[in-house]
């Protein structure tokens, strides 16, 4: 091969980086003839927890269940979260054939954890860029600024696909556009470069296209785009090692891969993709699950479904399943899990409540859960999580001991209404006469969750009172998503945790004695 500028290695960056950053992640070696993975990341027995938590949690009795579930916790990788996986592989590779020298400069989108991963290589004597949403939390941010990252502050979302079917807005592109200008010059870049291609740049601001809008600055500014939402080496990291790693932890436990679901959520797909590519190759089957949450929720570092739709790792035809999650439902586990000491962040609670949902349909199951970071940088949500449960939860024991508190109990559910004997039900178990409690249709339900606003029929309940309503539903659950829509409103209510299932006087009995299925 005839050697070029490009393809000359830099040994002396190559040499440091390995002794600083690859040997203290996992990697293949060689050992005694047999390839295996070094510097793995534990794979740790959570079925008992899992199972006190969703006992506790969420009423469901899973002590009989063949279940078995791993957490396998990445969150102890250096910078705290897998992304360091899929970026010290690009960059091992960007070194090794040349593409990236000591004092250049790497330009990438991110939502946080990846852009921390690369933060490790200013010590090397390279610069990293990023460009991030204002919208990432407070924490992400902190850990950004402590890896001495140049930030790009964009006031929009990083997660769309490339293309968005809206119509552009010109208007807001050239005001982003002069921002984006702005910044850059501040970290040395001249704005010449930028000006001779600003048509470009807006026509992609135009579609909120950051991650195209990442290349095409690395491109024009003669940096280097790691590309992690299209870079085959994302999905060939987590083939070639994690992957590996996670059967090779399970065989010397007398076990395999082929024996276990995989559940994860979605950020790159390279995860996803990875996992799902060696299992194919190996045991010829599909076992990854893909966890999304709810249509319109913004959880740190993943995607909604409807934004994974585009990309190029996204590949549903290689999963075993996908299942989208409401993380309001979410956040109970996410603090049982953080109380108990284990260090999970909010996708990784994702997963692991959707876990327990399979659990709960398939009678048991085997699961290896990817926790994909930890708890840090999202404390301080988890802190206003915990401070707005113990406002908006109450249980039985709290609930009838201030019963005159409330001015109605008011039934709230999408698919059920009670019956006579569950209104009964609900009426002796808080003390209170029956015609205290109100059943709105479950489509004025419905519609509370769907619009977050309230329907006219909701209003009309909820008119008159001047102290607060007692919502109550099956398990806690949508009555605690329409708590938090209504306190949005400024109405104050508070949900029976546990739901009509939680009820002492109603244990023994059938369900289907108490509830129907709406019909309108």
């Amino acid at each position: 091969m005839e050697l070029t500028k490009e393809n000359v290695v830099d040994s002396n960056l190559l040499e440091k980086f390995q002794q600083e950053i690859w040997n203290k992640v996992p990697h293949l070696e060689d050992d005694q003839g047999k390839t295996k993975v070094v510097n793995a990341t534990p794979l740790i027995d959570l079925t008992a927890d899992l199972k006190v938590c969703a006992k506790n949690v969420y009423n469901l009795n899973l002590d009989d269940a063949d279940l078995k579930v791993f957490g396998k916790f990445d969150s102890n990788l250096p910078t705290g979260s897998i992304k360091v996986r899929p970026a010290v592989h690009i960059i091992n590779d960007a070194i090794t054939s040349g593409k990236l020298k000591s004092g250049e400069t790497i330009i990438e989108a991110t939502s946080g954890n990846f852009g921390i991963a690369l933060g490790k290589l200013s010590k090397l004597g390279l610069n990293v860029v990023a460009l991030v949403s204002r919208r990432l939390q407070e924490g992400v941010f902190e850990e950004l600024r402590n890896e001495n990252i140049r930030i790009i502050d964009l006031d929009m979302d990083i997660c769309p696909a490339p293309g968005m079917k809206d119509s552009p807005n010109l208007l807001a592109a050239k005001a982003t556009a002069a921002n984006i200008r702005s910044q850059l010059f501040e970290l040395g870049f001249d704005p010449k470069i930028f000006d001779n291609s600003s048509a470009e740049i807006q026509s992609l601001l135009a579609s909120q296209d950051i991650i195209n809008l990442a290349k095409f600055l690395a491109k024009i500014y003669g940096c280097f785009c790691p590309e992690q939402y299209d870079n085959e080496l994302n999905i060939d990291v987590h083939r070639t090692v994690t992957a590996v790693e996670i059967d090779q932890q399970l065989q010397e436990r007398g076990d395999s891969l082929s024996n276990f679901k995989l559940v994860c959520t979605f950020g790159t797909g390279g995860t996803s993709g990875g996992l799902s590519t060696y299992v194919s190759e190996k045991y010829s089957k599909k076992s990854v699950h893909i966890v999304f949450p709810s249509a319109g929720q913004d959880v740190a570092g993943i995607r909604t479904k409807d934004k994974a739709t585009g990309l190029k790792l996204y590949r549903p035809e290689t999963y075993a399943g996908q299942h989208e999650v409401d993380f309001e439902q979410v956040k109970p586990l996410l603090k049982f899990f953080v109380d108990k000491g284990y260090d999970i962040g909010e996708s990784s609670a994702l997963a692991l409540y959707a876990a327990i949902q399979m659990a709960n349909f398939g009678g048991g199951g085997r699961f290896v859960v990817i926790v994909a970071d930890g708890i840090q940088k999202y404390k301080k949500n988890l802190e206003s999580m915990s401070k707005k449960q113990k406002r908006t939860r109450v249980s039985l024991e709290e609930a009838a001991s201030n019963v005159d508190d409330y001015d109605k109990i008011i039934w709230i559910h999408t698919q059920y209404t009670p019956l006579e004997e569950g209104i009964e039900l609900i009426a002796k178990s808080l003390g209170v006469d029956k015609t205290k409690i109100s059943v709105p249709k479950a489509r004025t339900v419905e519609q509370l969750l769907a619009t977050q606003q309230i329907p006219e029929e909701l209003s009309k309940d909820l008119q008159g009172t001047k102290g607060k309503s007692l919502l109550v539903c099956m398990a806690g659950n949508t009555s605690l998503m329409a708590v938090n829509v209504l306190a949005g409103k400024g109405v104050v209510t508070e949900s029976l945790n546990g739901g009509i299932t939680a009820l002492p006087q109603g244990r023994g009995r059938q369900l289907s004695d108490l509830i129907r299925e709406a019909s309108e």
